[in-house]
Protein backbone atom coordinates (compact mmCIF):
# COMPACT_ATOMS: atom_id res chain seq x y z
CA UNK A 1 0.00 0.00 0.00
CA UNK A 2 1.23 3.50 -0.62
CA UNK A 3 2.70 5.40 2.18
CA UNK A 4 -0.50 8.18 2.02
CA UNK A 5 -3.17 5.21 1.67
CA UNK A 6 -1.29 4.25 4.64
CA UNK A 7 -1.91 7.22 6.30
CA UNK A 8 -5.71 7.28 5.88
CA UNK A 9 -5.62 3.89 6.53
CA UNK A 10 -4.06 4.08 10.08
CA UNK A 11 -6.19 7.11 11.08
CA UNK A 12 -9.52 5.53 9.82
CA UNK A 13 -8.93 2.84 11.56
CA UNK A 14 -8.38 4.53 14.91
CA UNK A 15 -11.67 6.53 14.51
CA UNK A 16 -13.48 3.86 13.42
CA UNK A 17 -12.45 1.12 16.34
CA UNK A 18 -13.29 4.25 18.97
CA UNK A 19 -16.61 4.50 17.02
CA UNK A 20 -16.98 0.90 17.30
CA UNK A 21 -16.53 0.56 20.81
CA UNK A 22 -20.30 -0.41 23.41
CA UNK A 23 -18.82 2.67 25.13
CA UNK A 24 -17.14 5.03 22.73
CA UNK A 25 -14.23 6.81 24.27
CA UNK A 26 -14.25 9.97 24.80
CA UNK A 27 -10.56 10.20 24.24
CA UNK A 28 -6.66 8.81 23.47
CA UNK A 29 -3.95 8.92 25.72
CA UNK A 30 -0.69 8.33 24.71
CA UNK A 31 2.99 8.80 26.17
CA UNK A 32 5.46 10.17 23.80
CA UNK A 33 9.32 10.13 24.06
CA UNK A 34 10.87 12.19 21.34
CA UNK A 35 10.86 8.87 19.46
CA UNK A 36 9.75 8.34 15.72
CA UNK A 37 7.37 5.29 16.74
CA UNK A 38 5.83 7.63 19.41
CA UNK A 39 5.79 10.69 17.17
CA UNK A 40 4.17 9.14 14.24
CA UNK A 41 1.53 7.57 16.45
CA UNK A 42 0.35 10.42 18.27
CA UNK A 43 0.12 12.90 14.56
CA UNK A 44 -1.87 9.27 13.33
CA UNK A 45 -4.09 9.67 16.12
CA UNK A 46 -4.55 13.80 15.99
CA UNK A 47 -5.41 13.58 12.60
CA UNK A 48 -8.62 11.71 13.42
CA UNK A 49 -9.98 14.61 15.38
CA UNK A 50 -10.69 13.04 18.42
CA UNK A 51 -9.83 14.34 21.67
CA UNK A 52 -5.74 13.44 21.71
CA UNK A 53 -4.02 13.84 25.11
CA UNK A 54 -0.32 13.21 24.82
CA UNK A 55 1.80 12.91 28.11
CA UNK A 56 5.65 13.64 28.40
CA UNK A 57 6.79 11.31 31.58
CA UNK A 58 10.94 11.82 31.91
CA UNK A 59 12.32 9.54 34.59
CA UNK A 60 15.97 10.63 34.50
CA UNK A 61 15.75 11.20 31.53
CA UNK A 62 18.57 12.41 28.91
CA UNK A 63 18.30 15.73 27.84
CA UNK A 64 18.42 14.91 24.05
CA UNK A 65 15.82 12.52 24.38
CA UNK A 66 13.39 15.20 26.99
CA UNK A 67 14.43 17.79 24.33
CA UNK A 68 12.98 16.16 21.07
CA UNK A 69 9.49 14.82 23.44
CA UNK A 70 9.24 18.90 23.66
CA UNK A 71 9.49 19.72 20.52
CA UNK A 72 7.58 17.11 18.92
CA UNK A 73 4.41 18.19 21.49
CA UNK A 74 5.04 21.86 20.34
CA UNK A 75 4.91 20.66 16.71
CA UNK A 76 1.93 18.67 17.21
CA UNK A 77 -0.15 21.38 19.12
CA UNK A 78 0.69 23.67 16.17
CA UNK A 79 -0.85 21.45 13.98
CA UNK A 80 -3.89 19.99 15.67
CA UNK A 81 -6.21 21.77 18.17
CA UNK A 82 -7.58 18.80 19.44
CA UNK A 83 -4.03 17.86 20.96
CA UNK A 84 -3.38 18.81 24.80
CA UNK A 85 -0.36 17.88 26.02
CA UNK A 86 0.96 17.38 30.16
CA UNK A 87 4.36 16.63 31.08
CA UNK A 88 4.02 14.46 34.30
CA UNK A 89 7.50 14.12 35.95
CA UNK A 90 8.26 10.96 37.59
CA UNK A 91 11.58 10.95 38.84
CA UNK A 92 10.51 11.20 42.46
CA UNK A 93 8.08 8.69 42.26
CA UNK A 94 10.84 6.42 40.68
CA UNK A 95 13.47 7.23 43.24
CA UNK A 96 10.81 6.51 46.18
CA UNK A 97 9.91 2.98 44.55
CA UNK A 98 13.72 2.24 44.24
CA UNK A 99 14.39 3.22 47.40
CA UNK A 100 11.55 0.62 48.57
CA UNK A 101 12.99 -1.98 46.55
CA UNK A 102 16.59 -1.59 47.84
CA UNK A 103 16.51 -5.17 48.68
CA UNK A 104 15.67 -6.20 45.54
CA UNK A 105 18.20 -4.48 43.30
CA UNK A 106 18.25 -5.62 39.60
CA UNK A 107 19.32 -3.12 37.05
CA UNK A 108 17.26 -4.64 34.26
CA UNK A 109 13.79 -4.93 36.67
CA UNK A 110 14.52 -0.90 37.39
CA UNK A 111 14.60 -0.13 33.81
CA UNK A 112 11.57 -2.14 33.44
CA UNK A 113 9.81 -0.27 35.89
CA UNK A 114 10.25 2.72 34.28
CA UNK A 115 8.04 1.86 31.44
CA UNK A 116 5.54 -0.04 34.00
CA UNK A 117 5.24 3.69 35.75
CA UNK A 118 4.57 5.33 32.63
CA UNK A 119 2.00 2.94 31.75
CA UNK A 120 0.26 3.36 34.90
CA UNK A 121 0.22 7.24 34.89
CA UNK A 122 -1.51 6.80 31.12
CA UNK A 123 -4.32 4.56 32.40
CA UNK A 124 -4.82 7.01 35.34
CA UNK A 125 -5.10 10.19 32.72
CA UNK A 126 -7.34 7.99 30.67
CA UNK A 127 -9.66 6.94 33.05
CA UNK A 128 -10.17 10.87 34.20
CA UNK A 129 -11.06 11.20 30.69
CA UNK A 130 -13.09 8.46 29.79
CA UNK A 131 -9.85 7.19 27.02
CA UNK A 132 -8.24 4.46 25.69
CA UNK A 133 -4.43 4.38 25.95
CA UNK A 134 -2.59 4.06 22.34
CA UNK A 135 0.41 2.18 22.05
CA UNK A 136 3.18 2.83 19.77
CA UNK A 137 5.20 -0.56 19.20
CA UNK A 138 5.71 -1.18 15.15
CA UNK A 139 5.89 -5.15 13.84
CA UNK A 140 9.64 -5.83 14.84
CA UNK A 141 9.83 -4.98 18.13
CA UNK A 142 6.23 -6.03 19.43
CA UNK A 143 5.79 -9.54 17.04
CA UNK A 144 9.43 -9.89 16.03
CA UNK A 145 11.90 -10.16 18.82
CA UNK A 146 9.47 -8.76 21.73
CA UNK A 147 11.99 -5.91 22.09
CA UNK A 148 9.54 -3.98 24.90
CA UNK A 149 8.49 -4.21 28.41
CA UNK A 150 5.91 -6.77 29.25
CA UNK A 151 2.98 -4.36 31.15
CA UNK A 152 4.71 -1.41 30.77
CA UNK A 153 4.92 0.05 27.36
CA UNK A 154 3.26 -3.66 26.36
CA UNK A 155 0.05 -2.54 28.16
CA UNK A 156 -2.18 -0.83 25.83
CA UNK A 157 -5.53 -0.56 24.38
CA UNK A 158 -4.77 -0.48 20.78
CA UNK A 159 -1.75 -0.87 18.25
CA UNK A 160 -2.49 1.66 15.15
CA UNK A 161 1.66 0.57 13.57
CA UNK A 162 2.22 -2.31 15.19
CA UNK A 163 1.71 -4.31 11.37
CA UNK A 164 4.07 -1.62 9.94
CA UNK A 165 8.36 -2.64 9.95
CA UNK A 166 10.34 0.09 11.87
CA UNK A 167 11.11 1.33 8.05
CA UNK A 168 7.87 1.39 7.58
CA UNK A 169 7.09 3.65 10.37
CA UNK A 170 10.07 6.38 9.10
CA UNK A 171 8.41 6.47 5.52
CA UNK A 172 4.96 7.58 7.62
CA UNK A 173 7.15 9.42 9.38
CA UNK A 174 8.55 11.55 6.24
CA UNK A 175 4.69 11.39 4.60
CA UNK A 176 3.53 13.17 8.04
CA UNK A 177 6.41 15.39 8.06
CA UNK A 178 7.23 14.56 11.48
CA UNK A 179 10.44 16.70 12.31
CA UNK A 180 13.75 15.51 10.84
CA UNK A 181 16.03 14.94 13.96
CA UNK A 182 13.27 12.29 15.39
CA UNK A 183 13.28 11.11 12.25
CA UNK A 184 17.26 10.73 11.75
CA UNK A 185 17.75 10.44 15.53
CA UNK A 186 19.06 6.70 16.66
CA UNK A 187 16.19 4.48 17.98
CA UNK A 188 16.50 4.01 21.89
CA UNK A 189 13.74 2.59 24.63
CA UNK A 190 14.54 5.62 27.26
CA UNK A 191 15.04 2.85 29.74
CA UNK A 192 18.94 3.64 30.86
CA UNK A 193 21.12 6.40 32.00
CA UNK A 194 23.55 5.35 29.78
CA UNK A 195 21.31 5.90 26.52
CA UNK A 196 22.20 2.87 24.88
CA UNK A 197 20.47 2.31 21.63
CA UNK A 198 18.47 0.25 20.60
CA UNK A 199 20.87 -1.37 18.00
CA UNK A 200 23.66 -1.38 21.06
CA UNK A 201 20.54 -3.78 22.93
CA UNK A 202 19.85 -6.14 20.15
CA UNK A 203 22.82 -6.56 18.19
CA UNK A 204 21.04 -5.76 14.77
CA UNK A 205 19.70 -2.64 12.96
CA UNK A 206 16.18 -2.57 12.33
CA UNK A 207 16.70 -3.12 8.55
CA UNK A 208 19.02 -6.29 9.33
CA UNK A 209 16.29 -7.94 11.66
CA UNK A 210 13.34 -6.76 9.30
CA UNK A 211 15.58 -8.94 6.41
CA UNK A 212 15.93 -11.67 8.81
CA UNK A 213 11.91 -12.19 9.68
CA UNK A 214 11.20 -11.95 5.94
CA UNK A 215 13.96 -13.99 4.53
CA UNK A 216 14.84 -17.89 6.50
CA UNK A 217 18.50 -18.05 4.69
CA UNK A 218 19.35 -14.59 6.24
CA UNK A 219 23.41 -14.77 7.98
CA UNK A 220 21.16 -13.32 11.13
CA UNK A 221 18.37 -15.44 10.85
CA UNK A 222 19.80 -17.40 14.08
CA UNK A 223 20.34 -14.37 15.83
CA UNK A 224 17.24 -13.27 15.30
CA UNK A 225 15.92 -16.47 16.22
CA UNK A 226 17.55 -16.87 19.11
CA UNK A 227 16.64 -13.27 20.54
CA UNK A 228 12.84 -13.99 19.80
CA UNK A 229 13.02 -16.92 21.85
CA UNK A 230 13.94 -15.31 24.84
CA UNK A 231 10.96 -12.95 24.43
CA UNK A 232 8.14 -15.22 23.08
CA UNK A 233 6.63 -15.48 26.86
CA UNK A 234 5.81 -11.78 25.87
CA UNK A 235 4.12 -12.02 22.86
CA UNK A 236 2.24 -15.22 23.12
CA UNK A 237 -0.84 -15.59 25.51
CA UNK A 238 -0.52 -16.04 29.56
CA UNK A 239 -0.41 -19.93 29.67
CA UNK A 240 -3.72 -21.06 31.62
CA UNK A 241 -3.88 -24.18 33.77
CA UNK A 242 -6.18 -25.97 32.05
CA UNK A 243 -7.60 -28.91 34.77
CA UNK A 244 -9.51 -31.85 33.30
CA UNK A 245 -13.56 -32.26 33.51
Amino acid sequence: MEVNKKVTFIKDWIFDYVNSMPKKAQSLIIGISGGIDSSVTSTLCAMTGLKTIVVLMPIKQIASQHDLSLKHKKWLKDKFKNVESHTIELDEVFKSFQLKLSDFDSKHGLANSRARIRMTTLYQIAAANNGIVVGTGNKIEDFGVGFYTKYGDGGVDILPIADCTKTEVWDLGKELIILDEIITAQPTDGLWDDGRTDVGQLGLTYQELEEAMANPSSPNRSKYLEKRKLNLHKMGPIPVCKIPS
